[in-house]
């Protein structure tokens, strides 16, 4: 529509612009879904405790703000062994407990078998991809045209995501308390030195970066930006 009218691809906020969308524009020219990794967890990164209990860890407030999340993403992925471990919905849901009425495709990532009984399995929109490879997963989502991922967990999914790059954005909801010991929030990632970290920033685009929801803490954020300029192809412009 814009070049039709005659508007200009390459302003003087061009630079800018490409900066601002650099992680889409980084899924875009992969060909898969733009993903956010939906973290919450205690003060020392724990997501459960010691003998698997989680629900809640975070508060009330948390919880609705993430369920807003989760009704903008188009897919929600989770893993077998959170399947198996908390039985979640993983639907969206409104703060007084009724669906949402935009529902994402609910997927589960991984071999072994989930139960016919499992709360996921109710209803339409659910999917289960025998896979363990996060580039497989978003392939397979990206031909459904998924345009939007959301990582729900557990750790080995949010890890295998992260080590590969493919994550685009975090919505981290930290509760204040420790658990002391448990499952992590994320695991090996193969770092054995600070100058190999894997660093991201806040971004307040679409509110603010961090802020209080009751007693949590939530940040949003993303991979910060390498010193490589973005290029824009015409498949990112037309998307």
């Amino acid at each position: 529509m814009l070049r039709r009218a005659g508007g200009r691809r390459h302003g003087p906020a061009a630079p800018r612009a490409r900066e601002l969308n650099h992680r889409w524009f980084a899924a875009r020219r992969a060909g898969r879904p733009f993903t956010t990794l939906h973290l919450a967890q205690s003060l020392d990164g724990r997501i459960a405790a010691a003998d698997g209990t989680s629900q809640w860890i975070t508060g009330a407030g948390a919880r609705e703000h993430s369920h807003a999340v989760r009704a903008r993403a188009e897919a929600i992925i989770a893993g077998t062994g959170t399947i198996l471990a908390d039985n979640p919905r993983l639907t969206a849901r409104t703060p007084d407990g009724t669906p949402a009425a935009r529902q994402p495709l609910r997927v589960v990532m991984g071999h072994r078998e989930v139960p016919a009984s499992a709360a996921i399995t109710d209803g339409p929109g659910y999917v289960h991809l025998r896979e363990h490879d996060p580039a497989a997963v978003l392939a397979d989502l990206a031909g459904r045209g998924i345009d939007h991922a959301m990582i729900e967990g557990g750790a080995s999914i949010a890890t295998a995501f992260l080590a590969a790059d493919l994550v685009d954005e975090i919505w981290l909801y930290q509760a204040p308390l420790f658990l002391g010991s448990g499952r992590h929030a994320i695991a090996d990632l193969g770092i054995t030195t600070l100058a190999e970290a894997t660093r991201f920033r806040y971004d307040d685009r679409g509110g603010p970066a961090h802020q209080l929801l009751g007693t949590d803490a939530v940040l949003h954020l993303e991979p910060t930006p390498t010193s490589r300029p973005e290029t824009v192809t015409e498949h990112e412009r037309t998307r």
